[in-house]
């Protein structure tokens, strides 16, 4: 059409103006994947590289049935496996294997990546009880300072999890303020033995929402991990080879998922913010992507509403809505509204920065 156009434009001198295509389109989050009816809050997401399809879990409290998903590269549902009462978290795939952060149990499961509803699931690892991770000191801008002091947790509970090259497995643990870490995850004899890699303050949370230790990332050299901290609105740098923690960069709303791309820009999911936003390597925002745009006539979130993991498969993002209401107040929050919970799918946008 703007061929003809132009060349209209030639033969009669006629004056044209052709818009350019919105910048704005590219940052909008589309919809990926609707969960089947009845399955809410969809929470961690990963993938098969080789056959690219796509697995949600959920953390429903109840009394709906938790559920791992898959989709097709297209966003059909193409297999759901119940994992009942049981609330499921982060997710990771590696040999042929979905492994998956159970906050019921305490543990990381795995199940074969074409599992069907009746495939076994197999326990590869329970988290240590560790307990507290002790008191942290805050500055105020008023020079005067406050202690934070965290009281035993009675549970673990795994959450964000990556894998090294070498089949080591990562997991955020966000009750206990801890990293732990699986040796050989995928070759380890069961149950497979956790390191504590870090207990530490910082890694736990009094804030909003109460989770500390999130999503994780590994740099591309892979010297440092990297993590969120849902409550405290940071992101965390763990150096691998000295163990020194340090925060990375502040003021990201209800900082959850992580995840980098390939001009590494790690993008961070700010549940809070109904957005995704990128930082370069000095923890700098550098963009901004999706927002929260209203409900759609089926109930579901139009863009993101609460997002929580992040998936890059290329040049394009994965992001599961959580739209879990937390509150206590009713009808202040839009989460309140859904019925139908999505995916949704958003073009990483091609910045030098």
């Amino acid at each position: 059409m703007k061929r003809w156009l132009l060349l209209l434009a030639v033969l009669f001198s006629i004056p044209v103006y052709i818009a350019p295509a919105k910048a704005d389109d590219d940052k909008k989050a589309h919809l990926f994947a609707t969960l089947p009816n009845g399955v809410r809050f969809p929470e961690g997401i990963t993938a098969n590289p080789a056959t690219r399809d796509i697995f949600v879990s959920t953390l429903d409290f109840g009394p709906n049935a938790n559920k791992l998903l898959r989709f097709s590269k297209n966003g059909q549902l193409l297999a759901q496996r119940d994992f009942g009462a049981t609330p499921l978290l982060g997710l990771a795939f590696r040999g042929g294997n979905v492994y998956i952060a159970n906050l019921g149990t305490g543990q990381i499961q795995r199940v074969p990546a074409n599992f069907n509803p009746a495939t076994p699931v197999q326990a590869v690892a329970n988290l240590p009880h560790i307990g507290s991770p002790g008191s942290r000191t805050e500055g105020n801008p008023d020079t005067s300072s406050d202690t934070i002091t965290f009281g035993s947790t009675g549970m673990p509970a795994p959450n964000g999890m990556v894998f090294d090259k070498a089949g080591n497995l990562y997991v955020s643990d966000s009750f206990q303020g801890a990293i732990f870490r699986i040796d050989n995850a995928t070759s380890c004899a069961i149950p497979c033995p956790v390191t504590t890699v870090k207990h530490d303050p910082l890694l736990a949370t009094a804030g909003f929402p109460p989770f500390g230790a999130n999503g994780v990332a590994l740099s591309s050299d892979e010297s440092t991990l990297f993590i969120a901290n849902t409550g405290d609105d940071r992101v965390l740098r763990l150096d691998l080879s000295t163990n020194g923690l340090s925060v990375f960069t502040e003021s990201i709303n209800g900082a959850d998922g992580l995840a980098f791309d390939s001009r590494g820009r790690l993008w961070v999911a700010a549940n809070q913010n109904d957005e995704i936003v990128a930082l370069n390597t000095n923890g700098r925002v550098v963009a901004r992507v999706g927002e929260f745009e209203g409900l759609r006539r089926d109930g579901s979130p139009d863009g993101l509403l609460f997002p929580a993991s992040i998936l890059i498969l290329g040049d394009e993002m994965f992001v599961t809505n959580a739209a879990l209401p937390l509150t206590p107040a009713v009808g202040d929050e839009p989460e309140e509204d859904i019925t139908r919970w999505t995916v949704s799918r958003i073009r990483l946008p091609h910045l030098d920065k």
